[in-house]
């Protein structure tokens, strides 16, 4: 895949981000509350393949959150790549590329393609 295409693809899951329906994406707001909380307290990260995880272990309420959250993520990266004609795979790491990485705050982590947890 050529940098552009991958480009193209994040822009892709962006706007599908964008104006999809809450449904689409299996997030509630106490679903993203309970994500942010625990990003915000070092807990949750952001990985290179686009999806959320466990910096250290989470509890009951936060292990279905970020459950939820990655499963609405894989159906936008299936539609990503369906629309784009690339791997899902791809699609996920274009998303963390492109979009995800980018909206990481300050003191939350993220998991960098080959690396281990970063603080931001």
């Amino acid at each position: 895949m050529q940098k552009t295409d991958f480009f193209n693809v994040g822009a892709a899951v962006l706007l599908a981000l964008a104006v999809a329906p809450p449904a689409a994406v299996a997030q509630t707001a106490a679903e993203k509350a309970t994500v942010d909380a625990a990003k915000a307290a070092g807990v949750v990260g952001e990985q290179a393949d686009g999806f959320l995880g466990f910096v250290k272990p989470g509890d009951a309420a936060q292990q279905a959150a970020v459950a939820s959250i990655n499963a609405g993520r894989a159906q936008l990266y299936r539609e990503a790549a369906a629309e784009n004609k690339v791997s899902a795979a791809a699609a996920g790491a274009s998303a963390f590329t492109n979009v995800i990485q980018g909206r990481v705050k300050p003191g939350e982590y993220y998991k960098p393609a080959g690396g281990g947890w970063t603080r931001k």
